[in-house]
């Protein structure tokens, strides 16, 4: 079969490489999995770069969030089991942590209701406790993660503002149902968020990115406010004022989404049957911008990487000479 393999870390453009290699033989509690669609997530980028919390040995195919197919035909969503990642024809998964595929989703669709719709749901409703007529603000509100984030805010009854970079990712942004939308690079993103909320602030903070956005909510987050940190995409790490949470009550929540497949396992299936209703009803539908063929991928984790992209991109190895479908 086909798949991309890193021999060394670096920029994932010049560290993947696609090989022909054999097929992965499943382990104890493994399945093998046809891959339908793999989507690429940030973390993708940072396994390349060796930077990422789990360090696979090398080689490795990167790839950490799939739509399968099991040898009696069943579709899954599934998270492969380094190093047989998901950029590749075939991967390996844990039979016990499958999840059925929602009807009312395609292929590329259906992998992307996974990491970042999980992520959002366990943020937004198991940390912060998020509540009907209350303001959320989405950093990076146009990617893979912040795009979850506000369709979710949006079907729990809050009032979403999404902080973008740029005039075409605020177009896409607006179009996903956030009410208010600052472009970062064209405006203050404080004194926006203080006059949209009338002085306020905003009661919940989703911030995948880090740096500057996590310094900016500090500034915006209401009383009683919870700002939920779920990532660093701008590769920065902030070091929080604990004097300021304290002087302004408010709360830091942070959220490592994987650690509850082996903590508390029954509330990721809970989480993905919320999700497959919400799906069926309309109120979430993952943005997937691009879907390319499996000959593309290392090209479009590279534009991951480097946060080119809205949405989240699907590699389809059923592509045939670089057709996107």
């Amino acid at each position: 079969m086909q798949a991309w393999q890193v021999h060394q870390n670096g920029e994932p453009s010049e560290a993947m490489r696609l090989q022909e290699v054999q097929r992965p033989t499943p382990g104890d509690g493994q399945v093998l999995l046809k891959v339908r669609a793999a989507n690429i997530n940030f973390p993708d980028a940072l396994l390349c770069r060796g930077q990422y919390q789990v360090r696979p040995p090398l080689p490795f195919t990167p790839g950490v969030e799939i739509c399968g197919e099991t040898e009696d035909g069943r579709r899954v969503i599934a998270n492969p089991v380094l190093p047989h990642g998901g950029f590749a024809e075939y991967a390996l998964a844990d039979a016990a942590a499958l999840l059925p595929a929602p009807e009312a989703l395609d292929d590329a669709e259906a992998a992307a209701l996974h990491i970042g719709y999980q992520t959002g749901w366990f943020g937004l409703h198991r940390r912060a406790h998020l509540e009907a007529g209350e303001t959320l603000l989405v950093h990076a509100a146009a990617g893979g993660v912040g795009s979850a984030a506000v369709q979710l805010g949006k079907a729990a009854g809050a009032t979403v503002i999404g902080v973008v970079g740029g005039a075409d990712k605020a177009a896409v942004a607006r179009e996903l149902g956030c009410d208010v939308v600052i472009d970062r690079r064209a405006e203050d993103v404080v004194a926006a968020v203080k006059q949209a909320t009338g002085g306020r602030g905003a009661d919940v903070v989703y911030d995948p990115v880090g740096g500057e956005a996590y310094t900016q909510s500090t500034k915006v987050v209401a009383f009683e406010g919870r700002i939920v940190v779920v990532g660093f995409a701008s590769g920065t790490i902030p070091s929080p004022g604990l004097n300021h949470a304290l002087v302004k009550n408010y709360s830091i929540l942070g959220l490592h989404w994987g650690l509850y497949n082996t903590k508390n396992p029954k509330l990721v299936q809970h989480c993905h049957e919320q999700l497959t209703e919400l799906a069926a009803r309309g109120a979430v539908k993952p943005l997937v911008s691009e879907r390319v063929p499996l000959s593309g991928a290392a090209a479009a984790v590279q534009r991951v990487a480097d946060g080119v992209t809205t949405g989240r991109i699907a590699v389809l190895p059923a592509l045939e000479n670089g057709a996107a479908a």
